[in-house]
């Protein structure tokens, strides 16, 4: 199914100078990919002491364009720089749902949010990339099927955040928002192992 995730290529290629610029002054993929879950645990924490201010939920769309150009450096870095490491790998995998958990589950303790269904969205997703990565260790390619991958859920709790932070009233329209992400997020789920299951029976990753 379709995901803003198709659109990475686009964005990498925007993003090529920048990534170069950086080789050429020895910032490494592992740098870039640690600095990336500082500035989320930091918004994060933001978040939680305000309790959902306005400032710090208006700054969250921009934390996440970051966060997502310094994810696709860290890729680029790593495989066109020839700066791969296990190391690395394993970093990714955990910063990414380490850093959602810490952008999202401050949510939970706004005023009228309902936290179940927040916590059921950020449960999904690491659930979802988690299941992408088994996709891996079953003979297949890591899974980025939608419809709600990482960079879907970024752009919904972005918009989330900007709508929130205008002073819309938490009730029945974010009970039902948050309610369709863990949907999608249970759909991502089962695609992704779909996908995975369907690689290793057609014999090819």
């Amino acid at each position: 199914m379709a995901s803003i995730y198709d659109l990475k290529p686009k964005f990498q290629a925007l993003l090529r100078p920048l990534c170069a610029w950086l080789a050429a002054r020895g910032v490494t993929a592992n740098q870039v990919t640690v600095a990336a879950f500082a500035l989320s645990v930091a918004h994060g924490a933001a978040n939680y002491a305000s309790a959902g201010g306005r400032v710090i939920l208006l700054l969250l769309p921009f934390v996440l364009l970051i966060r997502m150009a310094m994810n696709a450096i860290d890729g680029m870095l790593a495989r066109e720089f020839d700066q791969k490491s296990k190391l690395g790998a394993v970093l990714n995998e955990l910063t990414d749902v380490l850093s959602d958990a810490a952008l999202y589950l401050p949510f939970a303790i706004i005023a009228g949010v309902n936290a179940s269904l927040v916590f059921a969205v950020v449960l999904g997703g690491v659930i979802a990339e988690m299941t992408g990565v088994i996709g891996v260790q079953i003979g297949a390619s890591r899974r980025y099927d939608g419809p709600f991958g990482k960079s879907d859920r970024a752009v919904f709790f972005g918009a989330f955040a900007v709508v929130s932070a205008f002073g819309a009233q938490y009730g029945l329209w974010s009970n039902l928002l948050l309610t369709a992400a863990a949907l999608l997020g249970a759909l991502t789920i089962f695609n992704r192992a779909r996908g995975a299951l369907k690689e290793v029976a057609d014999g090819h990753p």
